[in-house]
């Protein structure tokens, strides 16, 4: 009985630890990253917006025909949603407080105005942002994810990648710039050693803009990246 107890709380760490990483990033149009995700128990992904918000949670459908692919709406999570009720925070009432065993909370009414209100924590990952007395163009930005630092281009780089990630933790990400044809800038051209290449203007048969080479799914540094 004391190992199966033992065995009991080995998986719930397991789980919860999980729900410190983030899974996977996706890209929108391969050049804005469109949300982050975390994995918690049930393999339920969290997707979790660039400026702290809860998009969205469920599970991914794999191809039967292609193990590369997952549709990219989630499956309807069955499981146990929480929300805040009156007892709350006035910026926290009526926002998700759990699903599943993973638990959140936000920073309140009182903290720096760039912050109140956003995701403070989900399980043991806790978020912080660019404050109020940070660049204009950069407040409100997630800044911290768990243990991974954001970095973003500010107004003094290429205008077709200004305000865009430029890393996470030590994964940095390098985009097409405003002197590139016009279908790819501001396109994804490098993720940490992943090199992306996309159909230019001149390839009428292949679709501008579409991406050319590599997966759209990689895992670099232990995160799947989605650059659709």
């Amino acid at each position: 009985m004391k190992q199966f107890l033992l065995f009991l709380s080995f998986v719930f760490l397991i789980q919860t630890i999980r729900a410190q990483e983030i899974a996977q990033i996706t890209f929108s149009g391969g050049s804005t990253i469109n949300y982050f995700s975390i994995v918690t128990d049930g393999d339920v992904l969290i997707r979790i917006s660039p400026d702290g918000k809860i998009l969205e949670w469920g599970t991914e459908l794999q191809s039967n025909r292609n193990n590369l692919y997952y549709a990219p709406k989630l499956q309807p999570y069955l499981g146990r949603v929480e929300y805040y009720g009156m007892e709350a925070d006035s910026v926290s009432k009526g926002k998700i407080k759990s699903i599943g065993s993973c638990q959140f909370t936000y920073y309140n009414a009182y903290e720096d105005a760039a912050k109140k209100g956003k995701l403070k924590t989900a399980g043991r990952n806790v978020f912080d942002y660019y404050g109020e007395y940070d660049m204009k163009d950069l407040q409100g930005k997630l800044k911290l994810f768990g243990t991974q630092p954001i970095q973003y281009y500010t107004t003094f780089d290429d205008v077709a990648f200004r305000g865009k990630i430029r890393s996470i933790g030590n994964t940095m990400i390098v985009y097409y710039s405003s002197f590139d044809d016009k279908a790819i800038k501001g396109k994804v051209k490098s993720i940490g050693p992943v090199n992306y290449s996309w159909y230019t203007s001149f390839d009428v048969n292949y679709g501008p803009g579409s991406l050319k080479s590599m997966n759209f799914r990689q895992n670099i540094a232990g995160i799947i990246y989605i650059v659709q």
